[in-house]
């Protein structure tokens, strides 16, 4: 079956490759920030709206805005001759795993470094929360909680669409993903325009999510952190969570590498008390941070892979 534009399995396999290896194109015209300039503008149009009619409007953008990215990255990736490369590029852009990482290690050599408050700037740049008050701990923690939670959102889920129906349902699942990411809050101003982007957003990510808790759990078991009765405590921790899918690589990532991640935080200025997940009391290092980052790569890498061939063998076969 061919569901790239054309035979193969080598632009998943490239783009993961390219991913890890380099990080977010940074010169080169980048589909997520045409996609937020749309957001933008549609965001300011529904703002005017009656309250009434911002949910429908919210549910009406998902199903527009997710069909129209299907169809452009469908038709880019049959250009002639040109049409692997451009697929390899959506591909290549489509993951965020690489990127992420790189800026997890300014923050975490900045804080080492002593500069806590650069640290809390760069910081600022991957999270919402308000990182201005943010002791070192709290630093390291924030940070070791968004490469967790990212590890599915930007390369697990965006890799499992993209080996399950190419390039086009990649972006599609990206454009909800980026209007999750831009509107999914409970706040109100998006509240009603974001909750049908959220609740897309949660469906789609719901088997990734699971199944990134389930290669950390292996990968830490492979290089010899086991932690006791692993599964039960993340599935309980998981399921405390407001997110139906953020605590499962969170929890996984937390109990593995034996430091708590959750408890207070400041929203919108807002304190949130969020749930702790992982071993109560036990603090993020330096050295643990560095293992986590190691961790994200390994067990990311290899769930990928694994989901390569799987997809792969089901084709073979049919």
């Amino acid at each position: 079956m061919d569901i790239f534009g054309f035979p193969g399995y080598w632009i998943p396999l490239a783009a993961l490759a390219l991913d890890l290896a380099f990080g977010d194109p940074q010169r080169l015209p980048h589909p997520v920030r045409l996609i937020g300039r749309l957001l933008d503008a549609e965001e300011a149009a529904a703002v005017r709206l009656s309250e009434n009619l911002r949910r429908p409007a919210g549910i009406a953008f998902v199903v527009c805005n997710a069909a129209l990215a299907f169809l452009v990255a469908k038709l880019l990736c049959r250009l002639p001759a040109v049409g692997p490369l451009v697929a390899l590029y959506l591909a290549f852009a489509g993951l965020a795993l690489g990127q992420l990482l790189r800026e997890g290690r300014a923050v975490s050599r900045a804080l080492e470094g002593g500069r806590l408050d650069e640290a809390r700037g760069l910081l600022a740049g991957l999270v919402t929360r308000d990182t201005s008050a943010m002791g070192p701990d709290e630093v390291r923690k924030a940070l070791a909680e968004t490469l967790s939670e990212n590890l599915c959102d930007g390369l697990v889920a965006p890799f499992f669409f993209l080996v399950l129906g190419g390039v086009p349902l990649l972006w599609a699942y990206k454009t909800v993903s980026t209007m999750d990411s831009m509107w999914g809050y409970r706040t109100p101003r998006f509240e009603r325009l974001g909750f049908a982007a959220a609740r897309t957003d949660d469906v789609l990510a719901f088997l990734p999510a699971r199944l990134t808790a389930l290669a950390l759990l292996a990968a830490g078991w492979l290089g010899g952190r086991r932690p006791e009765d692993g599964f039960t405590r993340i599935w309980s921790d998981a399921r405390r969570m407001e997110s139906p899918n953020a605590g499962w690589p969170m929890s996984a990532a937390a109990w593995v590498m034996d430091a708590a991640m959750g408890g207070p935080a400041v929203y919108f200025g807002k304190r949130k008390d969020k749930p702790v997940l992982g071993p109560a009391g036990r603090t993020w290092s330096a050295a643990k941070l560095n293992g986590l980052e190691r961790l994200l790569a390994v067990s990311g890498f290899g769930l990928c892979l694994c989901m390569l061939a799987y997809f792969g063998l089901l084709m073979a076969r049919g």
